[in-house]
Order: structure tokens, then C-alpha cells, then sequence
């Protein structure tokens, strides 16, 4: 308690001195001589680009207020509901559902055998775990079944396939799966020890159709890997969170989701026309009248890129898969009757991957333009300051709520002036490339074994 104490008054300070330097800095800018923004006004084409980034920013503090506001209500109903709490002596676990743990697996060979030892440590009784070898070309099968044998109780079963990709693979687990749940994760993740007693009570909600983990850097070793450390924290845990409270989480992660059987069967399973097969299934789900929920509790650690080219890559799929699953559902962007709630939800998702990464890297150009141009350099100062104040907010806030290490928020500014930059660059070369059918593959990261 005490040191929870201290991390808000820290925060607390922080948050008083970032305002405070806002303030200044604003008055800084609007009060100079040198800030005038008439040769600006005189192009009636940089008017209109002037008017619609002020549009885009104005949208943006929005985003950022509803999802504090958002997620900070789920956090006051689960501590004051007592959700927090929700592991008890009195819970008998022989009686919670059983859950069907499903591992696919491609070239896990480095990775396997401590993602499955760690699932064998789960504090939770009913449940099994089936790896399902998609065609690998190294020992992945052999080592999975070697850890396999070690289990006393058999838990483990291991099958093997041709390649087919990673939705066939989960599929095929789902087709022999015993349990009333399925969890989906991949072959590279660490579940913590209560992944499941935390997740399954969602289920007693019998609209909720699915449960979304909390994804966690594992690697947290070089700068770029803290980098993404801090986006998982902030970009993706307090957009789901608060996504939660609504339940309409709208991407269900592949390191870690649970799903009731029938709504798999339901919704026919994983599709393999995506590159973001877990977005996809997502949006059939609440489709089809389902709610998804999110539990912070229950945390996957996931390796990962160490290397820029390969974080890149990864980003470029994710984002070229996620417009993939968007445009199969495009006809319900423009039928609110029809999508209900999900209306909103889509354009929501419209905005993160088409509108947010284009106005962003056209706001950088516009403002290092008229900056060197008109001798505005203040103004680039500016909109770099009101973008980095929302980070810093929004990283603090996050950071207290999932009691992370304080340390992330030294990269804030790191994360603002380069880190994302570069990321909104690679997302709309992806969406450019989406759009005119350039072809791509799925690409396999290089693991390093930190399992």
C-alpha cells in the first residue's frame, strides 16, 4: 500500500508539471512576435490543411479524454465490485468450466517448450493444452512432444499437420477440443499463473461470447523493445480496457483470448483471408450479437522485435490485416441501423487504421513545411508539444493503472518524436499497398528463445 501511495503521488507531480509546462509553452508560442499564421491564410490550399489537422487534433484529445474516462470507470467497478478480488479460498475450482488451451505452432522449436512448461504451472484445474505442429522444418514437434511426456497427468496431446498457416492450425485444435472454453494463444507466450482463473469469470455473462488478455513485452532489454513495452501499456491495455467497459473489445489478441466453443462454431471459426486472422474473428463475433470483454489480470508476456526491420514488418502485416477485416465488414460502416452499437465501434476502427496513421505523418510534412517556409518553426514546436503532452498523460495514467515500471515513461518523448513516427510511415505504406493489391507474405520472426 505504501508503495502504491508513492507511485501516485509521483504521478501525481509529473501530471502538474507537464500541465503546468504546457501552459507555458502555449502562452510562449501564441505571445511571440514571431507567431503569425496570415502567409499561411493567404493559400487557401494550406488554409484547408491548417483547418483539417486543427479538425484531427481536436478529434484526437476526444479519443484520448473518452478513453481515460473509459477505462478509469472500469477500473472504479472492478475495485469497487470487488472483481479485483476475485480469487478465493471459498471458489471451488473442480467446478469452474473446462478450457481447451490451443498452441499453434510454426518453427517454435527455440520457444515451445518454455511456453508449454509455464501453461503445466497454471493455477487452474480442468483444463487441457493442445499444440498443433503446422508443418514445421525444425525440432518444434519433437520438442513439444518431449515436454509433453513429462507431463504426469497427461495434459498435454500434440498433432501434427501440413502447413496450412496459423487460422487452419487453430482450427484444426478447436476441431478436437474437449473443453466448453477455448483459449488461443501463440507459441511464443508466457501466460501468468492465474491467465485462466481470471478470465473465466467473464463467462458467467452468457451475452459475453469472448475474453481478451492483457499483452505484455517479455524482452524488455534495448531501447526499442522498452519502446514497445510502453506502446503495449498505453496504445493497446488502455484502449482495451476501456473497450472493456463497453464490452466491445475489438481486437481479441492472438497471444491470448478465450472463447466459448459454440461462438466459435458458430461464426465458423478462424478465416484465413486475413492477415490479422484474430481481428477478423473478433468482428464476427460482435457481428453476430456477441459481447467481447477484457481481463486485465490475465496477462500473456510475448517476445518481442529486437530488431527495427523486423518490427516493422510485423507492424506493416498487422495493419494491412486489420484493413483486410475491416473491408470485409465495410457495408456496415454505412448502416448504423443495422450495426447498432457496432457502428460506432467500426468507425472507431476506421480512424486507428486509415485516418490516424495518414493525418499524423501528413501533419509532421505539413508543419516541417510551413516551418521552414514561413519561418513557423514555433508552430512544428506546437503540434509536437500537444502530441507529446497526450503521451505523457496518457502513459502516466496507464502506467499506475497496470503498476508497471515508472522507468517507461523516460521514453516518452523518444516514443512521440521518433518511435511513432516511424510506425505511422510503414502503416500508410501498408494501406497504400493494400489498396492497389500489392502482394505480400506472412514472414516469420526470429526468436530468441527468452521463454
Amino acid at each position: 500500500m505504501k508503495n502504491q501511495t508513492w507511485r501516485y503521488i509521483w504521478t501525481a507531480v509529473t501530471l502538474v508539471i507537464v500541465v503546468t509546462l504546457a501552459y507555458l509553452a502555449n502562452r510562449a508560442v501564441l505571445s511571440s512576435e514571431s507567431f503569425s499564421i496570415t502567409p499561411i491564410l493567404e493559400s487557401v490550399i494550406l488554409t484547408g490543411a491548417a483547418v483539417y489537422l486543427i479538425i484531427f487534433l481536436f478529434i484526437l484529445v476526444l479519443r484520448y479524454a473518452g478513453l481515460l474516462f473509459f477505462s478509469l470507470s472500469e477500473h472504479f467497478i472492478r475495485v469497487f465490485t470487488g472483481k479485483e478480488h476475485f480469487i478465493s479460498t471459498q471458489i471451488d475450482l473442480s467446478a469452474l468450466p473446462m478450457v481447451s488451451i490451443i498452441v499453434p505452432a510454426y518453427n517454435e522449436g527455440l520457444v515451445i517448450e518454455g511456453a508449454l512448461r509455464h501453461l503445466l504451472k497454471l493455477e487452474y484445474k480442468n483444463y487441457e493444452i493442445i499444440v498443433v505442429d503446422d508443418g514445421s522444418t525444425d525440432d518444434t514437434y519433437k520438442r513439444a512432444l518431449a515436454t509433453a511426456a513429462e507431463s504426469i497427468d497427461r495434459r498435454i496431446r500434440v498433432i501434427t499437420k501440413a502447413n496450412g498457416g496459423k487460422a487452419n492450425a487453430l482450427n484444426a485444435g478447436a476441431a478436437i477440443a474437449r473443453g466448453d472454453l477455448i483459449l488461443n494463444m501463440d507459441g511464443d507466450t508466457k501466460l501468468s499463473r492465474r491467465a485462466l482463473l481470471n478470465a473465466v469469470k467473464h463467462f458467467d455473462d452468457p451475452k459475453i461470447g469472448g475474453v481478451a488478455g492483457n499483452v505484455k513485452v517479455l524482452n524488455r532489454d534495448n531501447l526499442l523493445t522498452n519502446l514497445q513495452a510502453l506502446e503495449y501499456v498505453e496504445g493497446l491495455a488502455m484502449v482495451r480496457t476501456a473497450q472493456g467497459f463497453m464490452h466491445m473489445v475489438s481486437i481479441v489478441p492472438g497471444p491470448l483470448g478465450i472463447f466459448r466453443k459454440t461462438v466459435l462454431a458458430q461464426v465458423g471459426g478462424y478465416d484465413s483471408d486475413t492477415y490479422a486472422e484474430d481481428c477478423d474473428l473478433t468482428l464476427k463475433i460482435l457481428m453476430n450479437g456477441w459481447r467481447i470483454g477484457y481481463e486485465a489480470k490475465s496477462i500473456a508476456f510475448v517476445e518481442s522485435p529486437t530488431k527495427l526491420l523486423d518490427l516493422l514488418q510485423q507492424r506493416y502485416r498487422w495493419t494491412r490485416g486489420m484493413l483486410q477485416a475491416l473491408r470485409k465488414h465495410r457495408s456496415r460502416l454505412w448502416s448504423p441501423r443495422r450495426s447498432g452499437s457496432n457502428f460506432l465501434l467500426l468507425w472507431y476502427m476506421a480512424f486507428e487504421v486509415v485516418i490516424w496513421p495518414f493525418s499524423s505523418v501528413f501533419g509532421s510534412v505539413f508543419f516541417i513545411y510551413i516551418g521552414l517556409q514561413h519561418g513557423l518553426v514555433t508552430v512544428l514546436l506546437f503540434w509536437w508539444l500537444q502530441l507529446t503532452i497526450l503521451d505523457v498523460v496518457a502513459a502516466l495514467y496507464c502506467i499506475i493503472l497496470e503498476e508497471e515500471d515508472l522507468k517507461l515513461t523516460l521514453y516518452v518523448l523518444l516514443f512521440r518524436m521518433f518511435y511513432i513516427v516511424i510506425i505511422d510511415i510503414v502503416k500508410v505504406f501498408a494501406i497504400i499497398e493494400e489498396c492497389i493489391g500489392v502482394g505480400m507474405t506472412w514472414g516469420k520472426l526470429n526468436r530468441l528463445g527468452r521463454l
